[in-house]
């Protein structure tokens, strides 16, 4: 018997595993082919807004996907540098071949886990829980806790403007029995739909008529993990390139928006709204005069390009005219036409803050089946199936993060609190505290958790806790470090725009200005550290009065966090809340007041009616 096991090897599949067998659980991993675990059969890259925050707090959990980023990414590039810390976000351009060669050899090699090659039938269900999985072929896989991470495998269809082919992504299989029994089982299933571009050969392509796009050329990385010598340097990395769409290209689609799968009524499913096809940006967006595009290369071993933002369910036939009218791709030849795909989720309203389900115990669900978009989101939620699936083995409190304490966390609280009915992507305007959620320092947030419940290993939280001291130490040094108003440093203070000096200050005092840094200032302090340990005093020191007003609004959070709902509480019945906050709460069942306060359509006046109860249930006690 296994402790757990996994269901699907794609992103979510894979540290659900790996964080399970990390945590001594004897684990399985059930994939329809070894060869495409890991597989990325949408846009070949990781990271990006929100996201790439995503990325770094799977570093602080333990997770894979960071080191495999770093390890096999063709360019790095950082985001919104023009912008506050709480914005910044890494990218990388990722080698698709090299990213799953990468996974299936750390699966290979992991303790604690067998990979078996097969399609799952059914999850198994017996008095309500979950007691394992029955393979096509009628084996009994046997285990305490299941993780289902299809994907867009279940019941999956391909479509390209009037034809529908069943079949999952990159022309892998599909199972349709396994959505079928979660239903018999009382779990409910919606449609989505998703979608991705043409892949054209490389060779074939005028890049003189594009716009190159670098990455930057600095050392970047996911995973604290990661040396400078592990990465791909700057100037062997790739180059990306932006082009727009024209007027030929509009005229095109519009010409034949009857002949989409979008438009034609065979897709029945919601797609993405922050990733739509283009013929739906057309339809959305009909004042736009054009739209951007990436070409993005797919790996060293491939001639192919990627078309980013380019996504549609045209047929062949006129996919052919489409891309023909974009610069640079007149003459191009297309190495494999765009679809849109249409699969089963689950209602992750049906899922606990835990990722249990609540109809079926044992039973954890994680990635696109739960109705997100996107790697990084399903890595996420992987990780946390996989982990709270190892708890729950040994009988102990489950592990769940707060929205002022991951993106994780608050991906998670939206889809087990609000639902939702389209493909979820994690933005970062979802956060309200994303000063505190910024790249720079999600160790400090989710490090030490991590290690208490045995994902990060000894070597790795003794390396963080000498980083921590080391700023500090820093942080103390330039306290102490005494700047004189002389003329060499009024000379720099002038260069950068601000008045000299009239008194003498300390160098900390000095870096709270825009623009001045520990390393500008090392001249005349003699302190100079590395990289991490600068950034990190300047964000803390010139950001001080932001971070405690958003601490101070996340310590609210907690408070309401902490005041508890009975599990079984019967909304129904409390006469004084609204009628559609009742049917709401009673469905959703929030574990906390907080929670409950994020359940839409619950009013202000319907939390003081849940307060008041809560204050009357005390006195009673």
């Amino acid at each position: 018997m296994y402790d757990v096991v996994v269901v699907g090897a794609g992103h979510a599949g894979i540290e659900a595993c790996f964080a399970a067998s990390l945590m001594n659980k004897k684990t399985a991993i059930v994939t329809l082919s070894k060869d495409m675990i890991g597989s990325m059969p949408c846009n070949p890259s990781v990271g990006g807004p929100a996201k790439g925050i995503v990325v770094r707090e799977i570093d602080a959990l333990g997770g894979m996907m960071p080191i495999a980023a770093d390890k096999t990414a063709l360019q790095f590039k950082m985001l919104n540098t023009t912008k506050g810390p709480g914005v910044w976000s890494l990218r990388v351009q990722s080698d698709k071949i090299a990213y799953k060669r990468f996974m299936k050899k750390a699966l290979e090699e992991q303790d604690n886990l067998d990979i078996i090659e097969a399609a799952c039938k059914i999850v198994v269900i017996k008095d309500g829980k979950a007691c394992g999985v029955e393979l096509e072929d009628g084996t009994f896989i046997e285990s305490k806790t299941v993780v289902l991470t299809t994907g867009t495998y279940m019941a999956s269809n391909v479509l390209r403007g009037h034809t529908s082919t069943v079949s999952g992504p990159e022309d892998q299989r599909t199972v349709n029995t396994l959505s079928e029994s979660l239903r018999e089982a009382g779990i409910k299933t919606f449609r989505l739909k998703t979608g991705t571009p043409a892949r054209i050969k490389m060779d074939t392509i005028d890049f003189s008529k594009t716009e190159p796009q670098p990455g930057t050329n600095q050392f970047l990385r996911f995973s604290e993990t990661t040396k400078q010598e592990d990465v791909l340097p700057f100037e062997k990395q790739e180059i990306c390139h932006l082009i727009y769409t024209q007027p030929e290209t509009h005229e095109i689609i519009h010409t034949h928006l009857h002949d989409s799968a979008m438009y034609s009524g065979l897709v029945k499913g919601v797609g993405p709204r922050y990733c739509p096809s283009i013929e739906d940006k057309l339809v959305r967006f009909a004042d736009k005069e054009r739209h951007q595009l990436f070409l993005e290369p797919e790996s060293k071993e491939l001639d192919t390009i990627y078309i980013q933002g380019f996504s549609t369910s045209m047929p062949i036939d006129v996919q052919e005219k489409m891309v023909h009218s974009l610069p640079g791709l007149e003459n191009c030849v297309i190495e494999k036409y765009a679809y849109a795909i249409e699969y089963d989720a689950i209602d992750p309203l049906q899922m606990k803050p835990n990722m249990e389900n609540k109809i079926v115990e044992n039973l954890f669900t994680a990635g696109q089946v739960n109705g997100t978009s996107g790697y990084e989101e399903a890595a996420g939620q992987g990780l946390m199936a996989g982990a709270n699936a190892a708890l729950k083995v040994d009988g102990k409190e489950q592990f769940v993060l707060r929205r002022d304490e991951a993106y994780i966390g608050v991906m998670l609280d939206d889809l087990c609190t609000k639902g939702t009915k389209e493909p979820y992507r994690l933005l970062t305007s979802r956060a309200e505290y994303r000063l505190l959620l910024r790249h720079d320092n999600a160790d400090q947030r989710l490090l030490e958790k991590g290690y208490e419940i045995g994902l990060v290993s000894q070597e790795r939280y003794d390396a963080y806790k000498k980083k921590m001291n080391d700023i500090e130490v820093a942080r103390e040094e330039l306290s102490n470090a005494h700047i004189k108003p002389n003329s060499e440093v009024n000379e720099y203070l002038d260069s950068l725009g601000f008045d000299p000096l009239a008194h003498g200050c300390s160098a900390l005092d000095l870096i709270k200005r825009p623009k001045i840094t520990v390393k500008g200032l090392a001249k005349y302090t003699g302190l100079d550290y590395e990289t991490q340990i600068n950034e990190q005093i300047e964000i803390q020191t010139k950001y001080a009065g932001y971070i405690a007003k958003a601490k101070r609004d996340a310590k609210h959070l907690q408070q309401m966090e902490k005041m508890k709902l009975p599990a079984d509480l019967d909304y129904e019945n409390m006469d004084n809340l609204s009628l559609e906050a009742r049917q709401k709460l009673n469905k959703i069942q929030p574990k906390a007041l907080g929670q409950a306060s994020r359940v839409s359509g619950v009013s202000p006046s319907d939390m003081s009616v849940l307060i008041v109860w809560l204050e009357s249930q005390k006195n009673h006690k």
